[in-house]
């Protein structure tokens, strides 16, 4: 019996996930059949454009109206969540990625099909009478604790919630993927609430062309049919249909929240626990192993982690689903940026994505060139803005006298970029003669641009930190030449 309950418990598992997991290896098909007749003649950067209030936080939404959002197939928000705020809990059509610019706390994924892990009792009253009466055991799956510079994967359709646990506001951008393949409905994000609802929201949204949550899901049930369903009174069905609640969509524990924190020991101890009772009996599968287990968050602020690191110009950590398997289910990467002052990096083209690039802190001079050999971005931006850089197009990024800093979603879970100089790059794999008939440049002159830079990779070192207007001008000219 317990045989066919763990195969009927993990083919309805199954089910379930094989949309999701469907996703990361259809990300690209699916991407190029939403494709539309789209022209970045002119891209621009952005910075949220209203703004919706709740109790314990603020969400901005980016202009998703905009062409460059809906060709690029995004669709971006920004929430500041004050201490002690929840984020109740909720699931979307559109996979996501929530970058953690600064703050603390917790966030909990409710994975279909997984078992609870995470035990707890609670002592209801001091006086000690019957421990059946006066206790009770709390049990839920995994709790993530984040912190600034976390990538936190989040599933279509998987219910998440985010808490402030901190003493100071947590400030997270959402990334969201419309185009992807796990996304049935029309290319635009729809968020469902499971409790709370949002009714100023709404009304602020209403000429929107994307969905925003009124109501949570439980609104549309009849109150006695859902008070049956779960096996309670009416009064209580009205309070999770959220009726009369004021609160929005973040909203306030008094006396925070009460939830499970083990250590890492304790944790070690609890999967090899969870593996030997899924071994004892007969459950143990690799979907369990692979999914209910799933890392879910990730940090790439951290300096020992950074892929490119060049200690007088910067670093980059980069984030694909060889490092983070759950990008697997999202169909998107990350990368994050670190340049020191006047630093720059190489001249580059994202080969298979999109770029949603946001700053974080500092200012850099970008520009970005398209297929024409056109300057479609040439501006400064500063902390906070975001510009989004189409799929080829060629761009430089030099840091500003106070740095830059700056995460860039990308939209497949492997992304990848061509360099146009530096080690491994475009020009160091011409032959110089190449160089020399394409760019009508002497030999001794293709040799010095084929190796000036052999030496770095990805962040460059300012050679003319004094004369930062002459540099622009000798990266633009290099663009030039190699035809970009």
């Amino acid at each position: 019996m317990a045989t066919t309950t763990s195969l009927l418990s993990s083919c309805l598992c199954a089910l379930l996930l094989a949309p999701l997991f469907s996703q990361g290896v259809d990300a690209w098909e699916s991407r190029q059949g939403a494709s539309r007749e789209c022209r970045f003649d002119r891209l621009q950067a952005f910075e949220p454009l209203r703004k919706v209030r709740s109790e314990a936080g603020v969400t901005e939404y980016f202009d998703e109206r905009n062409e460059q959002f809906q060709c690029a197939g995004v669709f971006v928000i920004r929430r500041v969540i004050e201490p002690q705020g929840l984020v109740v809990p909720r699931y979307s059509n559109t996979p996501a990625l929530a970058y953690i610019i600064q703050g603390k706390g917790y966030v909990g994924l409710t994975f279909p099909g997984c078992p609870a892990t995470h035990q707890q009792q609670f002592q209801l009253f001091e006086q000690r009478q019957s421990d059946q009466a006066h206790k009770f055991r709390d049990e839920h799956q995994k709790i993530h604790e984040f912190r600034q510079g976390d990538v936190v994967a989040l599933p279509a359709s998987v219910a998440h919630w985010f808490y402030n646990g901190g003493d100071t506001p947590a400030v997270v951008v959402y990334v969201y993927d419309i185009n992807s393949f796990a996304n049935q409905h029309e290319p635009r994000q729809k968020e469902f609430l499971l409790a709370g609802n949002n009714q100023r929201e709404q009304q602020i949204f209403e000429h929107s062309i994307f969905q925003h949550s009124g109501q949570n899901i439980f609104s549309g049930f009849n109150t006695e049919v859902l008070s049956e369903a779960l096996g309670i009174n009416t009064e209580a069905a009205k309070r999770l249909q959220s009726q009369n609640d004021q609160r929005g969509d973040i909203i306030r524990v008094k006396h925070g929240l009460q939830l499970l924190k083990p250590t890492l020991t304790q944790r070690q101890e609890e999967q090899r626990q969870y593996q030997q009772v899924q071994y004892r009996e007969g459950q143990y599968n690799g979907l369990d192993e692979n999914f209910c287990t799933i890392k879910a968050r990730v940090n790439i602020e951290n300096p020992s982690r950074a892929d490119y690191y060049n200690p007088r110009a910067g670093r980059i950590t980069l984030l694909n689903n060889q490092k983070f398997p759950i990008l697997n289910l999202i169909g998107m990467g990350a990368a994050r940026v670190n340049l020191y002052q006047n630093a720059l990096l190489s001249p580059f083209w994202n080969i298979n994505a999109h770029s949603v690039v946001y700053i974080i802190q500092g200012s850099a001079r970008v520009q970005v060139a398209n297929n024409q050999g056109r300057t479609v971005f040439n501006g400064v931006l500063h902390q906070g803005q975001l510009l989004i850089i189409p799929q080829n197009h060629a761009v430089i990024k030099k840091a500003e006298h106070n740095g830059c800093q700056y995460v860039a979603i990308k939209t497949i879970s492997d992304p990848t970029v061509s360099r146009v100089a530096g080690k491994n790059s475009i020009l160091r794999a011409l032959p110089v003669d190449v160089i020399t008939n394409a760019y009508r440049i002497s030999r001794d002159e293709a040799r010095r641009l084929k190796n000036n830079r052999a030496d770095e990779i990805g962040p460059f070192t300012p050679r003319f930190p004094q004369k930062s207007q002459r540099c622009y001008q000798f990266l633009t000219e290099g663009l030039s030449l190699i035809g970009m």
